[in-house]
């Protein structure tokens, strides 16, 4: 799935690898970069769609902090181990594409071997090795998540050549 403007994306560039515990990092416009995570699981008293109201308010507060932004890439996964996963990513996903699309900002899943690969050479790395890639490279991921975010935002900083 791709939605790319031709022209050289202004602005910040926002990488995230979808999830209840989602990583992110940003590429600013001056080249600052920043990561974390953030949580949207529901809390215990309520419902369902309380974690896809909080990402897309997470998401309006983003575009506002690092705006504008100029493009969004996420995490592709074509194949979860579970059908609750699936359907989680699935939500993120759905609610992700609606937001770019209502504020007209480009977007672009990258296979997650993809990211992988150019984190590690290797597509099949396991998570450690992309999280101690990303501490080679000077960043200081908490977790997995935030790791497969700064290394999907370095691949899609080099796949622009650079441009922002």
């Amino acid at each position: 799935m791709c939605v790319i403007d031709p022209a050289p994306p202004t602005g910040s560039l926002l990488a995230l690898d979808l999830g209840s515990t989602l990583g992110w990092a940003v590429r600013l416009a001056d080249g600052t970069v920043t990561s974390g995570t953030a949580t949207f699981r529901p809390g215990r008293f309520e419902g369902g769609g309380m974690g896809w109201l909080r990402f897309r308010r997470w998401l309006d507060s983003m575009a506002a902090s690092a705006g504008p932004l100029g493009s969004i890439v996420f995490e592709e996964v074509r194949r979860h181990a579970g059908t609750t996963a699936a359907h989680v990513y699935g939500g993120f996903l759905a609610h992700l594409t609606a937001w770019c699309e209502g504020s007209g900002v480009p977007y672009q899943g990258v296979p997650v071997g993809t990211i992988k690969r150019f984190a590690t050479g290797k597509g099949n790395a396991p998570k450690d090795a992309v999280i101690a890639a990303m501490r080679a490279r000077g960043f200081t991921p908490t977790d997995d998540n935030e790791a497969d975010a700064l290394a999907l935002l370095l691949w899609a900083i080099d796949a622009q050549g650079g441009a922002q």
